[in-house]
């Protein structure tokens, strides 16, 4: 079964009634970065397959885009995603063996795979409760901003099912097994100051400052050297799975490959004139 959105999450169809996927996924570029919002605010952004597409394709956009540098992924109302809707799963007596795990492979693994090998910088500004799937689709950017209201919960135990979307991957490389072992076998509901000291989120805010906090943010990294930090997010992605020779080698080729952007030389003929750099992301 597909991650599970909490109790207070409406469980709509595939296919939504209440609007298209543009209209539950709000996008715009500002500035050379990418807004990319959930926008289902009356089931708590329970995400919807449809959304799940749009999201994905959003963020395969941003990788090919010059124009964009950052992206943000926020949501409206009060929940920035209590979990997958499961209204288009299947119904127990219909399954045969391997629905289950084609299901995941091809909805929430995707999405979670989406943010970590997106090309730009990815932005988690948490506005309200994330939950199951929606926890691991914050967990996954590249930085977390948490409003103080928000909270993060591993909500798979309450309903008897096993973390997926990626959540026992990224938690233990975030704060470790056994903190990550309380967190899904208890299925506890963590506030944002608490994610915080626990690492998994970078900075907590007052709600009203959370809009403007991410965009400071965010406007931070679509002014500095893009592909640097492309291949920096590359670097430390892959580091948590490689020994030091793979690391070291793969760090010395990052190099290589960025000293042949004209940022690297902008970067070097600056500091050389004392001057700040002016980076163009390419």
């Amino acid at each position: 079964m597909p991650s599970s959105p909490e109790d207070t999450a409406d469980r709509t169809g595939r296919h939504d009634p209440s609007g298209s996927p543009e209209s539950l996924i709000l996008h715009a570029t500002d500035n050379g970065v990418s807004w990319i919002t959930l926008n289902r605010p009356e089931a708590m952004n329970a995400v919807t397959w449809d959304q799940r597409e749009r999201i994905i394709a959003l963020l395969a956009e941003a990788s090919a885009d010059p124009g964009i540098r950052a992206v943000v992924l926020t949501a409206t109302g009060r929940g920035f995603c209590a979990g997958a809707d499961l209204r288009g799963a299947p119904a127990t007596d219909d399954r045969v063996p391997g629905d289950v795990a084609r299901t995941i492979r091809l909805g929430a693994q995707r999405l979670i795979a989406a943010v970590l090998d997106c090309e730009k910088p990815v932005i988690a500004a948490v506005n309200g409760t994330a939950a199951g799937i929606g926890a691991h689709l914050a967990f996954a950017c590249d930085l977390v901003l948490a409003a103080e209201s928000a909270k993060f919960i591993e909500v798979f135990v309450r309903r008897g099912l096993v973390p997926d979307g990626g959540g026992a991957y990224l938690l233990p490389r975030l704060i470790g097994p056994q903190r990550a072992k309380e967190l899904m076998f208890f299925g506890d509901s963590l506030p944002a100051r608490d994610a915080e000291r626990l690492g998994l989120v970078n900075r907590t805010v007052p709600d009203e400052e959370l809009a403007a906090t991410a965009r400071v943010w965010a406007q931070r990294l679509a002014e500095g050297p893009t592909r640097s930090i492309t291949l920096t997010k590359q670097l430390v992605n892959a580091s948590l799975d490689a020994d030091r020779a793979t690391a070291f080698a793969a760090e010395a080729m990052a190099q290589e490959i960025n000293m042949t952007t004209q940022d690297a030389n902008e970067g070097v003929a600056s500091f050389v004139e004392r001057r700040a750099p002016k980076y163009r992301g390419i």
